[in-house]
């Protein structure tokens, strides 16, 4: 994201279009891309941890309310006690959506719904920037 800033900012794109890059019309933007890789993580801890989630509006205009919500995000998942998700690899996880009731064990839980899903809207995130021409490669994804 901060590449992402700084390239508008030296190419005189509004950061209101450039939060508001889609794939397609029908695809969400890059502002709701960051906003479900934090749902996401957070939901992760919720759902398998029991712990209280924290609200977030998704009510984010700028670059730097983005980089406020991953930061409120980290510390969330900073808070989250090691004991609360510790040894719940067959725990019963249930989401339900409008169309299905999904059941999952912790493990497939993690590994067969959250990091898919955060990696989506990452690496879809990530497409967005480049696709706008903001120079990042692979280890910029990485974080390196």
């Amino acid at each position: 994201l901060k590449s992402g800033e700084a390239y508008a900012q030296e190419h005189g794109i509004a950061e209101a279009d450039m939060l508001g890059t889609r794939l397609i019309a029908d695809m969400a933007p890059l502002t709701a891309q960051i906003q479900r890789a934090s749902d996401t993580a957070k939901g992760a801890m919720v759902r398998l941890g029991g712990v209280p989630t924290i609200a977030m509006a998704d009510d984010e205009t700028s670059f730097a309310a983005l980089q406020q919500r991953i930061a409120a995000t980290v510390a969330f998942l900073d808070g989250v006690p090691r004991e609360a998700i510790d040894g719940k690899e067959d725990a019963v996880v249930t989401i339900v959506t409008p169309s299905r009731t999904l059941d999952f064990t912790g493990q497939n839980y993690v590994l067969g719904f959250v990091l898919p899903n955060f990696y989506f809207h990452i690496t879809t995130a990530y497409a967005l920037l480049r696709m706008r021409g903001v120079p990042i490669g692979k280890m910029d994804y990485l974080g390196r």
